[in-house]
């Protein structure tokens, strides 16, 4: 998740995220695109004054996955404390789920949607 401030540059921001997505961002998609899980999800999503990789507007869910840049992230806590104070749900996920337990990954989304 990033933080952009200027409305236009925003969604400039969102389109060059989605261009850019890394491989465990693009396997997720796939699976959650469509109403896959029987949600509707958008990826790269602004909320606030930060951009989510994945959200479900239905189940306040968002969806993070990290890389290693984000272990013990100072950033991330804060963010994440943000969110969940506005009533939103937050899952993170490792690049090495999606790759590894990408079937673990998806029951864990789905078990929080219901």
């Amino acid at each position: 998740m990033r933080t952009v401030h200027n409305l236009k540059n925003k969604k400039e921001f969102r389109k060059k995220l989605r261009k850019s997505s890394t491989p465990q961002e693009i396997i997720l998609w796939l699976r959650l695109r469509s109403s896959r899980l029987g949600y509707k999800f958008r990826r790269q999503h602004s909320i606030g004054k930060y951009i989510v990789d994945f959200y479900c507007p239905k189940k306040r869910l968002i969806i993070e996955i990290d890389g290693s840049q984000h272990i013990d992230s100072e950033y991330d806590k804060k963010r994440d404390g943000y969110l969940e104070n506005l009533d939103f749900k937050v899952l993170r996920f490792w690049d090495n789920d999606v790759n590894n337990n990408l079937d673990g990954v998806l029951l864990k989304i789905f078990e929080n949607l219901k």
